[in-house]
């Protein structure tokens, strides 16, 4: 599914930044596309992710869109998205937030 930002659509939103060296920055969208598209989008409740880098280097951000908090508490918990956290944890900082559209 697309990313729709709409004050109506049923959707929460994940705004996860990370901070990493300007020298990892391809390799942290690289490790977030690969878990994107090998396991998260196939989890119940995924809609969609979003990549943005920053222009200096240290930033990545994920925009997702999950069904609900439960899609999304369901995902935290799932042992292979947990492996897929962790490498990407050994290179970048995140700081992840929940949010809904106002």
């Amino acid at each position: 599914m697309a990313t729709t930002i709409d004050t109506q659509a049923p959707v929460l939103t994940l705004i996860n930044v990370f901070t990493v060296e300007p020298s990892q920055q391809q390799e942290l969208v690289d490790l977030l596309t690969e878990a994107t598209e090998a396991l998260m989008s196939k989890l119940d409740g995924y809609i969609s992710a979003n990549l943005h880098t920053s222009l200096d280097g240290t930033k990545v951000t994920n925009y997702a869109q999950w069904r609900d908090q439960a899609a999304f508490d369901a995902m935290l918990h799932n042992q292979e998205a947990g492996k897929h956290m962790k490498r990407i944890s050994e290179i970048a900082h995140a700081e992840p937030t929940l949010y809904k559209v106002v």
